[in-house]
């Protein structure tokens, strides 16, 4: 190709860049955005990252023996997660399990800006998938203008008729897969046909299906303006260290349009050209060339709109790019991570969490024993001569089926529990309650007090479970 017909495709690709960016401008609410979609490196890299949603409709149907695999059952306070089951007493394991989480979302936060938004929210992916269907239905975003200001008629009825019920589809699904996570799924199945479900899982599916259609379907950005707390604390957790997508002036400004004949020696422009693409895709329509806004979610389409371009006036990639303002405003390369010191006081807390996860996880017992000494009154004098202790033993069987146990005590000597043979049924997911008593022969009291171990043993799936709690005897001063 010669450098005129070089030059002349590259004036009619400026001349369509133009005529689509003339009515863009920054919107505040007043309007829907209709962002234009492109592919690029990380608009692949965001539907990569949105798939990993679809374990939120698909998780429930996965099965671990005869029961979900993960299955938050809160009325019968357990919580099933592949071949454990946590109960009440285990819940500081989750409790150091969300901590991880929102030391991941603070560390990814701080090091990459508001990355969960733009690339893992729930309103962003759902946001995402309605605006593709309804590119799919009504065109392109010039289209899609057109036809919300056109006069009513057959096709426009249809056309919206079709989006919208889609979208409730999508809605209603994403009601019933939040409510499997708490009930079993087929049963839930069952029981919404035939009208047996609970008021509770009604009317969260409803909350949750409209909560979905309007936040997704009409809100879209503006949820993230000014619903999203998130977006207001991103402030203090952004520095000029934080890698986000930047413009970068230095090489883009003074910005100006390119003159038609214009070669690149007689060019006193930088290199953009103002043809505002990265205002067309970026879903809450800001212009990253402004610097960081609240609401820029970082989804980096504007990255992929502004490299395209770049690419068709033979120009470099990386006008915008993921950068630290520290590093633009120094014109230099950024500090690598490892050199950052916070790095690695997140990661060491994080650590911690996951330490004391993998701790807790390895060690539960599937059974665990509570002795409860009584107090009024300490001990009984028999007409023996023996000294009688009395206990409430609770054992809690964190298995899924009820379990045969004995109970024995370990302690002084000539300690005899009564009906030591006695077999307790544990049942699954619950705590049992067993009175006992011990009786000791006075004469073979050393102290007034005297250490004692109580253990519980049952037999499950061929494999011997096994607790045990220590308590302490009490007999009258020596």
């Amino acid at each position: 190709m010669s450098g005129n017909e070089n030059a002349a495709s590259k004036q009619s690709v400026m001349d369509d860049l133009y005529a689509e960016s003339a009515h863009l401008h920054i919107n505040t609410g007043e309007e829907t955005i209709h962002a234009k979609r492109m592919g690029g490196y990380w608009r692949n890299i965001k539907w990569l990252s949105a798939a990993t949603w679809i374990i939120f409709f698909i998780g429930p149907y996965f099965q671990w023996g005869e029961r979900q695999a993960v299955l938050f059952d809160i009325p019968n306070r357990q919580f099933h997660i592949l071949g454990v089951t946590i109960l009440p007493q285990d819940f500081w394991m989750l409790s150091l399990t969300l901590l991880f989480l929102a030391l991941l979302l603070a560390v990814a936060t701080a090091l990459a800006g508001r990355v969960y938004c733009g690339f893992f929210c729930f309103q962003t992916v759902w946001t995402d998938v309605f605006t593709w269907l309804e590119e799919k239905l009504e065109g392109k975003p010039a289209k899609r203008r057109k036809l919300d200001k056109s006069s009513l008629n057959l096709t426009k009825v249809r056309t919206k008729v079709t989006k919208h019920l889609i979208w409730l589809v999508i809605s209603v699904l994403t009601g019933i897969s939040f409510v499997a996570w708490f009930y079993d799924v087929f049963d839930l199945w069952r029981d919404l046909f035939t009208l047996q479900a609970s008021t509770v899982a009604y009317g969260t599916i409803a909350l949750f299906t409209a909560g979905t259609y309007v936040l997704a379907g009409y809100m879209r950005e503006q949820a993230c303006f000014w619903l999203c707390p998130y977006a207001r604390i991103q402030g203090v957790m952004i520095d000029k260290t934080t890698v986000v997508p930047s413009y970068d002036f230095h090489r883009g400004e003074p910005r100006g349009r390119i003159k038609k004949g214009q070669s690149e020696e007689e060019r006193t422009t930088g290199d953009c050209i103002d043809c505002k693409q990265c205002i067309a895709v970026c879903p809450t329509g800001v212009d990253i060339r402004h610097g960081q806004q609240e609401g820029c979610i970082m989804c980096a389409l504007c990255i992929d709109a502004c490299d395209e371009v770049m690419v068709k006036i033979d120009r470099p990639k990386g006008l915008i790019r993921y950068e630290s303002y520290d590093s633009l405003e120094a014109n230099k390369k950024p500090q690598p991570l490892y050199k950052r010191p916070r790095v690695w006081v997140y990661i060491a807390i994080m650590s911690l969490a996951l330490v004391g996860i993998a701790y807790g996880l390895t060690s539960l017992a599937p059974l665990e024993l509570k002795a409860i000494h009584e107090r009024q009154p300490l001990f009984v004098l028999q007409s023996d001569g023996s000294i009688q202790n009395k206990y409430t033993l609770k054992v809690l069987n964190k298995m899924t089926m009820d379990i045969a146990v004995t109970i024995s005590a370990k302690g002084p000597e000539g300690l005899v529990m009564v009906d030591e043979d006695l077999v307790t049924t544990a049942r699954h997911g619950k705590v049992t309650p067993r009175t006992v008593f011990i009786r000791v022969p006075k004469p073979l009291l050393t102290a007034e007090t005297a250490p004692i171990t109580f253990t519980v043993r049952g037999e499950y799936d061929n494999e011997m479970l096994e607790g045990s709690r220590e308590s302490v005897f009490i007999g009258p001063k020596l």
